[in-house]
């Protein structure tokens, strides 16, 4: 079954829905972003769900010390990191290191435990872009990794990407946005069943 992983969770009412249209994980920024929450913030909304998908915090190029205290905190199952931190990065939880498709090029993931998560590279976004990219540049390594892609998945591609690709997960935070911080509950639905949908035609 392809992940399905709703990011840039900032409102309980966002999480709320995204479990209830069936999220197998929920993202929640620590880093420097438009999305940023505090470990407070979230851990009032994860221990406020009555359903728990698996929580990832999303950090960029922090002392492991800061991300293991808010991991500890907030009760992080993941760490997903965006930054150039180096492999054997240590905060006390599995890692999920980001590399990002620059110049048609998909960097070296040897160095780096499953899972991995591709997105697109921004000379001005140091997170998530909301670009896509050219997906079939990674396909050998989706046949031989556990992979995410990011980048600029919505309701109306995601089908594609995950009947074509097989990827491991998805994952999509602006793609399902009403407003910046706040999700659209359709948007969120119509992923899901997207994805869901093109795992049963695929």
């Amino acid at each position: 079954m392809v992940r399905v992983k709703i990011c840039g969770i900032c409102d309980a009412q966002s999480a709320h829905e995204a479990v209830e249209a069936g999220a197998d994980l929920l993202g929640f920024h620590f880093c420097s972003s438009d999305r940023r929450v505090t470990p407070e913030e979230a851990k009032a909304i994860v221990d406020g769900l009555a359903v728990r998908p698996s929580i990832v915090g999303v950090f960029i190029d922090q002392d492991p010390s800061e991300v293991r205290e808010i991991a500890d905190f907030v009760g992080l199952d993941l760490l997903q990191l965006h930054g150039s931190e180096a492999p054997g990065f240590d905060a006390g939880r599995p890692v999920m290191k980001v590399l990002k498709i620059r110049d048609d090029v998909v960097p070296d993931a040897a160095a780096w435990l499953d899972p991995i998560m591709l997105d697109s590279w921004s000379a001005d976004q140091r997170g998530g872009t909301g670009r896509t990219w050219d997906w079939d540049l990674a396909r050998e390594l989706l046949e031989n990794r556990k992979v995410f892609i990011a980048g600029g998945l919505e309701p109306g591609n995601v089908g594609k990407v995950v009947s074509s690709y097989k990827p491991y997960g998805v994952d999509v935070s602006s793609g399902v946005e009403a407003s910046l911080r706040v999700k659209d509950p359709d948007k969120v639905r119509a992923f899901v069943h997207a994805v869901r949908l093109a795992e049963i035609l695929s």
